[in-house]
């Protein structure tokens, strides 16, 4: 994993100004120091962290789902390599997640989100141009939530290690939400927008 780059966390916020604006997507309080009982310490796993974890385990299971589904209909061979790129790299991600969280005794999801579900089912209904296209506007809305939901965690939650895990997330993920803002600019006919337009680059 990549090490924590706050100039690219920079460029997100000021690219994505929907994650300003909607930002904590969880609907939580900031994390202050506690003494009430029950609270955890320091350093231990918080109310954040958990559903972190269940978010984040959710996301990256639809990811890898999605990228197989397009490995095998997407009618664009750098649609076929991006899906590629992303289930090595969520399923990556998943793994370091899962063996994080059962340290931190955190369960993992199992399943996807049920939206996940229903985009897969759309996605398995339909095909050529029009699946590439749908592919790719998922994972442009899929990844601008989870770049949202890696900055909530980097300021709310309380793990170290599960901390650590985000920030070094958080740069992969950017470079994948630029990815796709590339392909989608290229088989559109539009501008680049967000990040792509920023950094005016093309697909790793």
């Amino acid at each position: 994993m990549q090490r924590f780059d706050a100039a690219l966390l920079i460029v997100a916020c000021t690219a994505l100004p929907a994650a300003a604006q909607i930002g904590n997507p969880a609907g939580m309080q900031p994390s202050t120091p506690e003494t009430r009982p029950g609270v955890p310490a320091p350093g231990h796993p918080n109310t954040q962290d958990r559903l972190f974890v269940q978010l984040a385990g959710a996301g990256n299971l639809a990811e890898v789902q999605a990228a197989r589904l397009a490995d095998s209909k997407a009618r664009n061979d750098d649609t076929k390599r991006l899906a590629r790129h992303m289930v090595q790299d969520h399923t990556a991600a998943n793994e370091r997640l899962e063996a994080l969280a059962q340290r931190s005794g955190i369960p993992m999801p199992t399943d996807v989100a049920p939206e996940h579900r229903a985009m897969r089912e759309r996605l398995e209904a339909i095909d050529g141009a029009t699946f590439d296209l749908e592919y790719l506007r998922g994972q442009l809305v899929d990844h601008q939530k989870t770049v949202q939901l890696l900055q909530w965690h980097l300021s709310f939650g309380q793990e170290a290690e599960l901390l650590r895990f985000s920030a070094a997330l958080l740069p992969q993920i950017l470079q994948h939400l630029e990815m796709v803002q590339v392909l989608l600019s290229g088989q559109t006919g539009t501008p680049p927008q967000g990040l792509a337009a920023a950094a005016g680059a093309a697909p790793r």
